[in-house]
């Protein structure tokens, strides 16, 4: 799956990437392919997004239990337009426009057998180091692990169904359905991606929060029933709690944790209804300290999300359905230049007014 660079590709092109090389440090540089495995395909990048993960990385050559030890090609948001397949690939052609799932479990584990593929503990996934990533040129990657686009679903779509995948996983861990009210705590990329799949989970309704107020206008336009402000100061908790119960005017059945410090797993869990459930896809932080004990005394269930699973034709079939737009969270474009590419960077860094930030190829 392109995870390292000791073969050569079989092209005449130079393939270039951009490489994770220090603390704010990236350059793009030459990258070398494995060489195209009978069921593999090689894909010209079309569409690649930024995701917080890459920017942690960049920011402190870690993310949660990743550490990057030696250079690495950042990115794993992408979709292109397949070049080469292998020889015993029969489902792609040259030519066809994929949407590339980005990690693969080792198919031996109980896990992997199991269809819980995601908690491999051998899972290769773009951009997890040792990894690399995806933000290239070309990429040789299974063929089993690329998904065909309708024609009505662009490449940039195509690239936004990881980030949908984790919002479409949540989803169902969490149980949403057409009689669950769901509060969504965080509005930035991942929560307003959530809130468009409870949305197409026909949730009952969905109240979002967040501390600014441009990402709580932007929710709303993309459907949210309310939007409250919060805070981020531990002293607000049983003020919000109230307005958050009040807005929503009934149980919460449901509420997603998108953004993961101890203030908001500590709103979400005194704000759900006795028996409700809570799901945390956020990892703000390593350590929270929450209130649970009075959470478990009220049978509050707690789930966790880690990446995802058989989630990329359920996006695809949303997309093309029309059933969910992310047209909309994709604020910023950028070429494959290094000055772009930095400048792409600084800009999802900064957060303002950019949800995603997306790259042309």
């Amino acid at each position: 799956m392109g995870s390292g660079c000791e073969g050569n590709g079989d092209g005449k092109e130079q393939n270039m990437a951009a490489w994770l090389v220090s603390v704010n440090t990236l350059k793009i540089q030459p990258y070398h392919l494995p060489r195209l495995g009978p069921r593999d395909v090689r894909v010209r990048m079309k569409a690649v997004g930024i995701c917080r993960s890459d920017v942690h990385f960049l920011k402190t050559m870690r993310c949660a239990h990743f550490v990057v030890k030696e250079p690495m090609v950042i990115g794993h948001e992408c979709a292109g337009v397949i070049e080469e397949v292998g020889s015993e690939v029969k489902s792609l052609a040259i030519g066809d426009r994929v949407a590339l799932e980005t990690g693969m479990g080792c198919s031996r584990c109980r896990y992997c057998k199991g269809g819980r593929y995601n908690l491999c503990l051998e899972m290769k996934s773009f951009a997890a180091p040792p990894v690399h990533g995806s933000l290239a040129n070309q990429l040789v990657h299974p063929a089993e692990l690329c998904f065909k686009l309708p024609d009505n679903v662009s490449l940039e779509e195509g690239a936004m169904c990881e980030p949908l995948s984790v919002g479409i996983h949540a989803c169902r861990r969490a149980g949403v359905g057409p009689e669950t009210n769901v509060l969504i705590m965080g509005a930035g990329p991942i929560g307003l991606i959530t809130m468009l799949a409870a949305r197409a989970f026909r949730a009952a309704k969905i109240v979002i929060t967040d501390v600014n107020d441009y990402r709580l206008s932007v929710a709303k336009s993309l459907g949210a029933d309310e939007i409250i402000r919060v805070s981020s100061n531990m002293e607000d908790i049983d003020e919000e709690v109230i307005q958050i119960q009040k807005t929503m005017g009934a149980d919460i059945d449901i509420t997603v944790d998108c953004v993961g410090f101890s203030k908001t797993m500590s709103t979400a869990l005194n704000a759900t209804r006795a028996g409700g459930k809570v799901c945390l896809v956020g990892m703000g932080q390593n350590e929270l300290t929450v209130p649970l004990t009075p959470a478990a005394a009220r049978e509050v269930d707690i789930v966790g999300v880690f990446r995802y699973k058989d989630t990329w034709p359920l996006c695809i079939e949303f997309l093309r359905t029309g059933k969910i737009n992310v047209k909309p969270l994709i604020t910023h474009r950028y070429g494959f230049t290094q000055n772009e590419v930095e400048e792409a960077f600084e800009v999802s860094a900064r957060g303002r007014d950019a949800i995603k930030v997306m790259f042309n190829l």
